[in-house]
């Protein structure tokens, strides 16, 4: 439709017919309404002087702009547009999903010539739906860093360290050991404490029965060698070590407790944490306790003869408490019966 001001008021000049469209005009007040849709309308409301021109839809909010425009030689009017900023979907519609007013705003605004260009507005709004993609979607797949995989089951973090043995400083590499022999690995907190002393005697008096199985013990604390060293040569009589049948290691940097996950880091000390480690390399056992509790010598050997028996068995497995010359069991539903029936 379009619609051209004269001097004083303004005429239609042309009308765009349609079915659904209406066009009434009332020259004594000076007001044109023209529907758009059952829930849109354009109305038009002027005087001698001015013109506002309304384009809104039912129940929805607005924004406006105005615009000068000229109605007679000797006086300026202002044209004011509001512009709906959604409409539904069974409504007329002047946007999209991202919406854009009919009438573009620009930083510069130039008063408008004697005509005003209106087009018919679609019926319909233009709606766009696409599902998510299915890598969005949620998974239950569980996909762990190196940092968060357990210990056990894993190769054991390697290490190279000082270390003091027969009371001589030496070098302690844990590669060095795979292919050779299993390791008891443990970690206790400080030389010269009260818990500590009771199990590194322990296991080194019992030095022998882990070399029969193969076996080397290794002791860590964050001390340095010479801490270790003097408290090696301080009599156990008086709280100290005495001669060891093991090496004890230093880790003044901390680095091997935190790679097994035993530090406390606003200590700066280890908690009391014991792997032991097969010939390839692959830890098989571990366990923590906190610092007020010792560990039990009987018990690593158990559960390291038990690791012996079932990777050289591999058909077989040990049941709880399990020791040598005692009745394992086969790890099938039907064959685990004979050994429920023998208990």
């Amino acid at each position: 439709m379009l619609f051209q001001n004269t001097q004083n008021a303004f005429k239609p000049k042309a009308i765009l017919h349609s079915p659904s469209l209406a066009l009434s005009l009332s020259l004594p007040s000076h007001s044109l309404t023209y529907p758009l849709s059952p829930s849109c309308f354009l109305s038009l409301n002027f005087t001698s002087t001015t013109t506002v021109v309304t384009l809104s839809l039912q129940s929805h909010p607005t924004q406006s702009y105005s615009n000068p425009i000229s109605t007679s030689p000797s006086s300026r009017a202002r044209e004011r547009v509001n512009i709906p900023m959604a409409c539904s979907a069974t409504s007329a519609s002047l946007f999209s999903l991202n919406p854009t007013p009919l009438f573009s705003p620009k930083p510069s605004l130039s008063p408008l010539p004697n005509s005003l260009h209106l087009s018919p507005l679609p019926t319909r709004p233009s709606l766009s739906l696409t599902r998510p993609s299915p890598s969005r979607r949620s998974s239950f797949l569980v996909k762990a860093s190196s940092s968060e995989l357990p210990l056990v089951g894993n190769i054991a973090p390697d290490f190279e360290a000082e270390a003091v043995f027969d009371q001589e400083f030496i070098k302690v590499k844990l590669s060095d050991y795979i292919g050779k022999k299993y390791v008891v690995l443990f970690f206790y907190p400080l030389d010269f404490t009260f818990v500590c002393p009771t199990e590194i005697t322990a296991f080194s008096d019992r030095h022998a029965e882990f070399e029969a199985l193969n076996t080397e013990i290794l002791a860590v604390s964050v001390d340095s060698v010479f801490s270790h060293l003097a408290w090696i040569q301080t009599d156990r009589k008086s709280g100290g070590l005495g001669d060891l049948k093991y090496p004890l290691i230093s880790d003044v940097t901390k680095s091997i407790a935190k790679s097994y996950g035993v530090l406390i880091p606003d200590q700066g000390i280890a908690l009391r944490g014991l792997f032991i480690i097969d010939k390839e390399g692959v830890i098989q056992h571990s366990t923590i306790n906190n610092l007020a509790i010792g560990r039990s010598v009987d018990e690593t050997k158990r559960t390291l003869q038990a690791i012996q028996y079932v990777q050289e068995n591999p058909d077989e497995v040990c049941p709880a408490g399990w020791k040598p010359g005692e009745k394992s069991m086969k790890p099938d539903p039907k064959l685990s019966k004979d050994y429920f029936a023998a208990v």
